[in-house]
């Protein structure tokens, strides 16, 4: 007495996954989009007559699409995701870039954005920092202030975006010792744990009424979520909150030696060829080398931001000094006397004839 399930439940009567999958395949380079859109790629396939509505609808062709996974390439299909997670804290950091609410900026609204660096092993945030642009000055004052924070990792795991391929991260991380590790291409969920940090921070922290008033007001109340509960809630997976797990491990934490030219260690770096006068050129100003370096190549290291305000040269990775602006009239000096005839008596100048003549005979 029961309903009987039909034999062709879940099939297609009219068209086949293989006559789809001929259709989309002779349509494709047709198509100039890289990722086409399936009511684009519906409309074509009827355009050129690879299909006809009267066998399959736009609703039908979009199911049967889905469900056969027609669109997806072949090596995802066999490609192998594994949850992993590092043994030991600062083993590897993992790094990217959020985007954030609307602040206030000399009287207009601009959207922030939201760099942030997280432990693997312990899921601390490293730290946080909003941002009205997204460029490699921000990148580096991040990573310079997580790095006195939490110290060195031992590796850097981030995306191929155009400030995380950038000669100055690549540059530092080789100073520091720091491997330089790229996620594949459009492929988000290899960064899955500091994807997960942003989710808790859309739905814990901006989903809170912010003072949006200016810039550092929102870093700072990011900044007391993140220390105050974030690093101090206890984690599901740990079972223990990040900063103790941080501090099991904190005895293998590198940090930055108490040093005056840390700040060095995340300049640009540039190569300069050194004229016979002693000097070099660097953003239309001649400098004079700090040292006796003529005729040889050497690295100069500056600040993005203020370029030509501080100039250290290296050569053959020693720091040689800081080079200063040439100066050709303070150059115009007569030549340093000897060591050994400086403290030397000048003998006296014998009188001239003219000299005694006009001195008085004595009595």
């Amino acid at each position: 007495m029961e309903n009987k399930t039909r034999s062709d439940k879940g099939k297609s009567r009219k068209v086949t996954p293989e006559e789809l999958t001929e259709a989309i395949e002779q349509v494709r380079s047709k198509i100039h989009v890289k990722t086409p859109s399936l009511a684009l790629l519906y409309r074509v396939c009827i355009e050129q007559g690879a299909l006809t509505r009267s066998r399959i609808a736009p609703n039908t062709f979009r199911r049967l699409v889905n469900q056969y996974e027609l669109l997806k390439p072949e090596e995802s299909a066999s490609k192998v995701r594994l949850a992993f997670a590092k043994a030991h804290a600062n083993e590897m950091w993992q790094a990217d870039t959020l985007v954030g609410p609307y602040v206030q900026h000399e009287g207009a609204p601009v959207q922030s954005r939201l760099i942030a660096f997280l432990d693997d092993a312990s899921r601390v945030c490293c730290h946080g920092q909003f941002f009205l642009a997204e460029n490699v000055d921000t990148l580096i004052e991040t990573l310079r202030t997580a790095f006195y924070k939490r110290g060195v990792p031992e590796s850097l795991y981030v995306d191929n975006g155009s400030i995380y391929t950038s000669k100055e991260i690549i540059q530092i991380c080789a100073r520091v010792g720091c491997l330089l590790h790229h996620a594949p291409v459009r492929d988000g969920a290899a960064k899955g744990k500091i994807e997960r940090f942003f989710r808790s921070v859309r739905e814990q922290f901006l989903a809170r009424a912010l003072d949006l008033s200016s810039l550092d007001a929102l870093n700072r109340q990011f900044i007391h979520w993140v220390e105050e509960q974030y690093n101090a809630q206890k984690h599901s997976v740990l079972d223990m909150t990040p900063l103790d797990r941080f501090a099991l491990d904190r005895a293998r934490v590198l940090y930055l030696p108490p040093n005056q030219v840390n700040d060095e260690l995340f300049f640009v770096e540039e190569e300069r060829q050194v004229r016979a006068d002693n000097t070099f050129s660097f953003k239309s100003i001649r400098f004079e080398a700090p040292r006796h370096l003529p005729e040889r190549t050497i690295q100069i290291r500056f600040e993005r931001r203020r370029p030509t305000q501080r100039v250290v040269v290296y050569y053959k990775a020693q720091r040689m000094g800081e080079a200063r602006p040439l100066d050709p009239v303070a150059n115009d000096r007569p030549p340093a006397p000897r060591s050994g005839a400086a403290n030397k008596p000048l003998p006296p100048r014998p009188p001239n004839s003219e000299e005694q003549a006009s001195e008085p005979p004595q009595s």
